[in-house]
């Protein structure tokens, strides 16, 4: 990771003392954003560019992996990490399916793995975002060969 890079975090938890611990282990690290409610985050996602989106899985209202499906036709990009102090293959397997996660760690978090976990999160955006710009600009250039092959094929 370039240290002059900055990575935004959006931490999703509605138990007040797990973000401030959070905040407080990463602040140093990464852009800390936080939200007590799916509803707070989504504001956080509409108003910031957040590349790494953690969610606690058992919250009041909308479970973390509801969250985190409903975001997805809105905000693809951002890579899901799941947090939950249960235990729950059906979980696991829903977080996997239709919630798009890419890590589910369990509470309460080892702070030097959550953070590795981070930085591998960051790296997986920031490739798709460049596998991206790098297909857009393949397709460009085989249009523009495309168009000059088909004006020297033309007959005279």
């Amino acid at each position: 990771m370039n240290p002059d890079t900055s990575i935004n975090v959006l931490y999703i938890d509605d138990e007040i003392h797990n973000l401030n611990s959070f905040k407080a282990g990463f602040r140093r690290l990464f852009n800390v954003f936080t939200a007590e409610s799916a509803a707070e985050g989504l504001k956080v996602l509409q108003s910031e560019d957040i590349q790494v989106i953690i969610t606690d899985q058992r919250m009041p209202v909308m479970t973390g992996i509801e969250f985190l499906e409903s975001i997805i036709p809105d905000y693809p990009d951002p890579i899901r990490i799941l947090l939950t102090g249960y235990a729950d293959i059906n979980a696991v397997i829903d977080a996997i399916n239709k919630g798009q996660v890419y890590r589910y760690i369990q509470k309460p978090w080892m702070e030097d793995d959550l953070r590795i976990h981070i930085i591998k999160a960051f790296e997986i955006f920031t490739l798709r975002k460049e596998n991206i710009e790098l297909t857009d600009k393949l397709l460009v250039a085989n249009q523009k060969l495309e168009g000059l092959l088909s004006q020297n094929l033309r007959p005279e």
